[in-house]
């Protein structure tokens, strides 16, 4: 079980590498145009999730980015999520919820550049000199404020985010109180049901009653604590990268559903004006998870995405190879 340790709290992660018995020159493909099952990348993929929620998030993702990408994959806890420790005041997860959650989202919580570090602390640990980002909600800040800080990002895609600060298009103000809702009476798993309500299209819940079944066991064994989730709400809430998105200097995805009640979907053009490189991807009627509810429509847009920014990677590493030789 990989760990990274930053600050004194472990990090847990997982690192699925590419089975090297797998490994074709794209050129020896299957003959067909485009083929993406023949496609393999030696840059891993780093899937960050939103607030409060585990790593199955994006399991269809990194299903499709495992077999028509063909590169590694690394899916990192966020403290608090999961294995990972939450690094939170020892005495502070014992307190009342009404005492509790207010310190939590302020003094006591996370920042997304304590995130965006503890991310640098697993790249680190894992060896990789470059991997292409990919984050939803608060993992989308994250990928942001790495971008910034750090060095090792090759590309981002930035799903259902936002910049943050008073230029942005403010989270609802009633949203936040319903993530984190208790209604009178419920068990943890109604619990659960009731705090996805703003995250999902009524119409795909009422479709796909065993997914959501299934959904609800992921959240109730791979989901964050309470206190860390009010600890990763502040650190959202607070988040203000609006004047240093000029300094994201590689290439970067937007995608939104256009029917996002969490985050105002006018949030992803404001992030495609402000990235030098950015390109937008909307989702016609996708709610905040679009990820889970138009899985292939992501997962399409995703794998395209990174298939390019590999082929310049490749286009690249030949044309400076060519020159070294012919020097």
């Amino acid at each position: 079980m990989p760990r990274a340790m930053r600050d004194g709290v472990s990090i847990y992660y997982e690192f699925d590498e590419r089975d090297e018995r797998d490994t074709r020159d794209p050129a020896d493909g299957d003959g067909g145009e485009g083929g993406n099952e023949s496609h393999t990348s030696e840059t891993p993929v780093v899937f960050l999730q939103d607030v409060g929620y585990g790593r199955w998030l994006w399991r269809w993702q990194r299903e499709a980015v495992a077999r028509e990408f063909g590169a590694p994959v690394i899916a990192p806890d966020m403290r608090g999520t999961g294995r990972s420790d939450a690094g939170l005041p020892p005495l502070v997860p014992r307190l009342p919820g009404r005492i509790r959650s207010p310190l939590l989202r302020k003094p006591a919580g996370y920042s997304v550049d304590g995130l965006a570090a503890d991310l640098e602390a697993v790249l680190d640990d894992a060896g990789v000199r470059s991997a292409h980002l990919v984050g939803i909600g608060l993992g989308g800040m994250v990928a942001q404020q790495y971008a910034i800080r750090h060095d090792r990002a090759a590309s981002l895609t930035l799903c259902a985010t936002s910049h943050g600060g008073p230029d942005a298009m403010a989270i609802p103000a009633d949203v936040p109180g319903r993530l984190l809702e208790t209604p009178s009476g419920a068990n943890e798993r109604e619990t659960l049901r009731h705090r996805m309500r703003p995250v999902f299209g009524e119409s795909f819940t009422n479709r796909n009653p065993h997914l959501m079944d299934r959904i609800i066991e992921w959240r109730r064994e791979q989901d964050a604590t309470e206190p860390a989730i009010e600890a990763q709400l502040g650190a959202t809430l607070a988040f203000d990268a609006s004047a240093e998105l000029d300094r994201i200097r590689v290439p970067t995805l937007v995608i939104h559903g256009t029917d996002d009640a969490v985050v105002p979907s006018s949030n992803a053009r404001l992030l495609e004006e402000a990235i030098p490189d950015a390109r937008l991807e909307l989702i016609e009627g996708g709610s905040h998870l679009a990820c889970i509810e138009q899985a292939d429509a992501v997962s399409d847009a995703l794998v395209s995405f990174l298939a390019e920014q590999d082929t310049g990677t490749r286009s690249r590493s030949r044309t400076r190879a060519r020159v070294s030789t012919n020097t």
